[in-house]
């Protein structure tokens, strides 16, 4: 049987913690859980059955890693999706510029609209894979969430990151154990360390497990962009 589509007006009304967490944020950010639970799952980015636990489970999960984030900092959201955590940190982080890389036509043209209407002039999209920005883009800290596993997420973050960076990848209960794993692919990398930090309060649905890798003084190697087979994913 097939699943109906969630209404916005499944959200109900802000939990009390995104109204502490977000402050004055939490007019836009309410406007991008609506875009989310709409628009978002009529265009497959998100499941149905996701939108109403998205303050708890998706809009309050990424507020954590914002206090890793220094001020001024430029921050590269890989595999951006719909937005999650990039569009939540530049909501929650005006102070930061927030690239959302992301490769798909139908996920970059959501997150567009999404910065459109919510006015976001410290976010823009960038339809790339990671791989192929290396060269052209640096940053001071890339982020994920859900996008791959960790030792192919630093292959292709590190080259965008200046000497000194970080990536920082949201990964819950699994970071223990995909750092303790990938220890070659760090160094091949070019990584100079990695830890696993825990950001956020469990009070306010904010807390999480991070894995931080530091990208080190020398140049961080990097692959060609994938040829024209490899953009066949692409749609």
């Amino acid at each position: 049987m097939s699943v109906p589509p969630v209404l916005p007006s499944v959200l109900g009304a802000p939990p009390p913690q995104a109204v502490e967490v977000f402050g004055p944020a939490l007019a836009q950010v309410t406007a991008y859980a609506q875009l989310l639970a709409g628009p978002g799952v009529e265009r497959g980015l998100l499941g149905p059955r996701e939108a109403p636990r998205l303050w708890e489970r998706h809009l309050l999960n990424c507020a954590g890693v914002a206090e890793l984030l220094g001020e001024g900092e430029v921050v590269a959201d890989v595999g951006s999706g719909a937005g999650l955590p990039g569009i939540v940190l530049a909501l929650l982080r005006p102070d930061v510029t927030v690239l959302l890389v992301e490769p798909l036509l139908r996920r970059s043209t959501f997150l567009e609209q999404v910065v459109h209407e919510l006015g976001l002039r410290t976010a823009v999209v960038r339809r790339a894979r990671a791989e192929e920005l290396a060269g052209s883009v640096l940053v001071d800290t890339v982020v994920a969430r859900a996008v791959a596993p960790l030792d192919r997420l630093v292959g292709w973050s590190l080259p965008l990151l200046r000497p000194g960076g970080r990536l920082l990848a949201l990964k819950g209960e699994r970071a223990d154990g995909e750092l303790a794993a990938c220890g070659a692919a760090l160094r091949a990398a070019g990584a100079s360390g990695g830890e696993v930090v825990t950001v956020g309060q469990p009070d306010l649905l904010t807390d999480g497990r991070v894995v931080v890798v530091t990208r080190g003084q020398a140049a961080a190697p990097h692959r060609a962009p994938a040829g024209r087979a490899g953009r066949r994913g692409r749609r």
